[in-house]
């Protein structure tokens, strides 16, 4: 057990922000990441929604490396914070304004993975009901009632993930 606390620090490849021009340079680094990577989850919606997933998955490691980049800027800005909201707090405004739009952004494209998910699931569970049903067989009970399987006669289902 690590019995020393973590501190959360300001990433080391970037400097500390000084000067309006850092602020402003990170901002402007903090809207082309988030640009970015808005452009290739609204790309990944689309093929989602088209049916085409195996599209959509090729783009994870450009989605990746963008939220890597937006991740650190995160953190930077984070640490930066009070400081840009005295040097420049139009920026910071206009950072939190885009932001919500990215955020909103983000949630349309996880509701619609989480939609083709549910949807795919019910209908792997769906083709499993009717598989089971045509390898159970058609047996009754001595007063007439459908006689339960027993648990070796049920198959599981095989279903292979790579696409």
């Amino acid at each position: 057990m690590n019995h020393h606390p973590q501190t959360r620090e300001a990433p080391s490849s970037r400097p500390p922000i000084a000067t309006p021009a850092d602020a402003r340079r990170l901002a402007e680094e903090m809207m082309d990441v988030m640009n970015k990577l808005l452009a290739v989850v609204e790309q990944e919606t689309e093929l989602v929604r088209a049916g085409k997933v195996r599209e959509a998955i090729a783009l994870e490691p450009q989605k990746s490396g963008l939220t890597g980049r937006y991740v650190t800027a995160v953190e930077t800005l984070r640490v930066a914070h009070n400081h840009l909201a005295q040097v420049a707090p139009d920026l910071l405004a206009s950072l939190k304004r885009h932001h919500e739009t990215f955020r909103a952004m983000l949630q349309i494209n996880l509701t619609v993975l989480a939609t083709a998910h549910a949807v795919s699931e019910g209908i792997v569970r769906g083709v499993n009901a009717e598989v089971q049903r045509h390898n159970m067989p058609n047996a009754y009970t001595a007063a007439g009632q459908r006689a339960a399987p027993s648990p070796r006669q049920v198959r599981p289902l095989a279903v292979s993930r790579s696409m």
